[in-house]
């Protein structure tokens, strides 16, 4: 029940929003109890930092065990950023719980997530200089500014993906990639 609950839950916050969704109308749609609920979660908030929790955790996950192969850096970063857009792909509305919700957990919540988030980057930043100090990627990149960039677009692509349209993840990926690695000049 508990999965249950997790999953109505990604789907009306991701639809309706955080606050425009109550713990009565989760019960509702799943025809059980506010007990029910409250066996499996103290408050509203709890259940929206479970969520969050699980979104990170499963990004660090992956992105470790992209790290860990001995890859180039450009199929590193390739692989990390297809990583997340097949991860959005499937799981669209936590992402979008994930990146748009997130103002609504307490200090305490934030902080555990803000320092899994920073993680995520900073391992993103160790693929970029690994490049670079391999002589894969350019000497006078700014590691970090590069990392953010690449996160940004790629994180942001949850509001407008859709992985029905003209272009799966892949196809999205490698364009992402090809342009971060190659910019818009022709030669």
């Amino acid at each position: 029940m508990k999965e249950k609950i997790i999953e109505v839950s990604i789907g009306m916050f991701g639809q309706n929003g955080f606050t425009e969704t109550s713990i009565q109308d989760i019960v509702e749609s799943l025809g059980v109890t506010k007990g029910t609920f409250y066996y499996y979660f103290k408050s509203k908030e709890e259940l929206l930092m479970e969520i969050h929790l699980r979104y990170i955790d499963d990004l660090l996950q992956s992105q470790k065990e992209i790290l860990e192969t001995k890859n180039s850096s450009e199929q590193k970063l390739y692989d990390i950023v297809y990583m997340i857009m097949k991860h959005i792909e499937g799981h669209g509305q936590s992402a979008r719980v994930f990146f748009r919700e997130m103002q609504h957990l307490n200090e305490e919540h934030l902080d555990d997530i803000f320092h899994k988030r920073d993680q995520f980057r900073k391992n993103m930043n160790q693929a970029i200089q690994e490049g670079i100090d391999s002589g894969e990627f350019r000497q006078d990149l700014n590691v970090e500014i590069v990392s953010l960039a690449i996160l940004g677009a790629v994180n942001w692509s949850y509001h407008w993906f859709d992985p029905k349209g003209k272009l799966d993840e892949k196809a999205v990926s490698t364009i992402y990639i090809d342009f971060m690695l190659n910019g818009l000049k022709s030669t």
